[in-house]
């Protein structure tokens, strides 16, 4: 696949495409999602503060995917703005004919393929990290892969967690519930009680230095080597 490093204020993505003619459409979408979400946060600063729901009727698709995943997740609806920016991206190279798309927006992917994908695990000083990867089987439909981390990245975290990685077609949500197992896992993970039927997600998985932990549907975890600096940071 061919791959494309992509900058926009705070957004800093990387798209991989079958084909270049894809990064515009990508381009294009991901800054329309951060208009509109930039228009709601002109008129409503809480939106962006928040770190709890926040009640909003919205012709955005994009702001409305904040919003429920926010609803679902308990956070505030920025806890998702990575991944539903890099959903908007995904969508419109899958819209005009891509076969396969990555887009990784610091962390939270959103995909689909005729082929196999492989996401490296990064997760600070866990004993995973770096070496090991998620396997994403061949699929036509969008899916999210969200990684949020307390020890990596400039993102403020609440909790002390090396990585939480959330699995599901709802991207948004996907990120949303990262954010949020992130903030609130403080002890070893081992002992953090999942609900996967009742998050809407299809699975969890968690290191926290030596310790990993999965739970719900996960996909296969295989040792791999992975390039750090094909890595981006939010």
């Amino acid at each position: 696949m061919l791959r494309e490093l992509f900058r926009y204020k705070t957004t800093f993505a990387t798209i991989l495409a079958d084909d270049a003619k894809f990064f515009e459409p990508a381009k294009e979408a991901m800054i329309d999602a951060r208009l509109e979400i930039e228009s709601e946060i002109s008129v409503n600063p809480l939106f962006l503060s928040s770190l709890v729901p926040v009640e909003k009727e919205t012709e955005s698709v994009h702001v409305e995917r904040m919003v429920s995943a926010a609803k679902k997740a308990g956070t505030g609806p920025m806890a998702a703005v990575a991944g539903t920016i890099a959903w908007a991206g995904v969508e419109a190279m899958k819209e005009n004919g891509a076969k396969a798309a990555v887009i990784d927006n610091g962390g939270d992917i959103a995909l689909f393929s005729d082929k196999e994908i492989r996401i490296g695990l990064y997760a600070g000083n866990s004993s995973m990290s770096k070496k090991s990867a998620f396997i994403i089987p061949p699929g036509k439909e969008i899916y999210g892969v969200c990684t949020s981390s307390a020890t990596v990245g400039p993102s403020i975290s609440f909790g002390v967690a090396d990585s939480v990685t959330v699995f599901s077609a709802d991207v948004s949500l996907a990120d949303a519930w990262a954010t949020m197992i992130c903030n609130d896992l403080r002890s070893p993970i081992s002992e953090y009680p999942m609900n996967i039927d009742e998050m809407g997600v299809d699975g969890v998985f968690a290191t926290f230095g030596k310790e990993s932990a999965g739970w719900g549907i996960l996909p296969e975890i295989r040792a791999a080597i992975v390039d750090t600096g094909l890595i981006t940071s939010g």
